[in-house]
């Protein structure tokens, strides 16, 4: 019988803890996933949005924290969830607490890309925003054609391309931390950018790529699931794409 590892799970751009719904719903018995929620929306949305990382990092550290108490974990995020993952692992080693068991990164560049702030997009005007969001594939025509959710969800969106675009990477020692990046297919990045992820760690990067666009992680839920299972549990099947 496989021991529980716990999966805390960080959201990406204008996300919340349920985004990863179907990934928890995916999930075997044995993987806990634990999603950590940012200020503004989902069950948080009274509270003021957070735009500065050093902010933004203080309270997810807080919140990771009072989750993994005991046990091992791992951690996983995409697109700004992937960054702020990696962050948050960083804090971790600084703070001498125990060590993820792996950092699952998707949908990003390694933090040491210089494209990453080359796009202002938290700067565009509200048509040319609107217009990203709809290049990204990532919201449903209901909410893009709607004035009303477009005007909840903008400010949120803002903020966190604001922290993922503000980003000034400073070079440390590589964590002691496995890695696997999954991108997918059609995403607007370089190779030779999302490859900079193997510049943070001591281990030898496991790089896998699936057929999608920005949001692959929704048509790939089980494939996800099974690279969660063959990394922490070393008994388990490689899936095969």
């Amino acid at each position: 019988m496989k021991s529980k590892m716990n999966i805390v799970c960080l959201p990406f751009a204008g996300g919340n803890k349920y985004s990863y719904r179907l990934l928890k719903e995916a999930a075997p018995s044995f993987l806990n996933i634990i999603c950590l929620e940012y200020p503004g929306r989902g069950s948080r949305i009274r509270e003021p949005l957070m735009d500065d990382t050093e902010v933004l990092m203080e309270d997810l550290y807080a919140q990771f924290c009072s989750v993994t108490t005991a046990g091992d974990y791992a951690i996983y995020g995409h697109s700004l969830g992937g960054l702020l993952g990696y962050l948050l692992t960083k804090r971790i080693v600084e703070t001498g607490r125990k060590l993820p068991a792996h950092l699952f990164i998707s949908g990003t560049t390694g933090p040491a890309s210089t494209s990453r702030g080359e796009r202002k997009r938290h700067l565009l005007s509200n048509p040319e925003f609107i217009q990203e969001l709809k290049d990204l594939k990532g919201m449903p025509d209901e909410i893009l054609e709607n004035d009303d959710l477009l005007e909840y969800y903008e400010p949120i969106l803002r903020a966190d391309f604001k922290v993922s675009e503000s980003y000034n990477h400073k070079c440390c020692a590589a964590l002691d931390v496995p890695i696997t990046v999954i991108t997918g297919t059609e995403e607007d990045m370089e190779i030779s950018d999302i490859e900079l992820w193997q510049k943070e760690t001591m281990h030898e990067v496991e790089f896998r790529r699936f057929g999608g666009n920005h949001f692959f992680i929704y048509e790939h839920t089980e494939a996800i699931i099974q690279i969660f299972k063959n990394k922490l549990f070393t008994n388990t099947k490689v899936y095969q794409l």
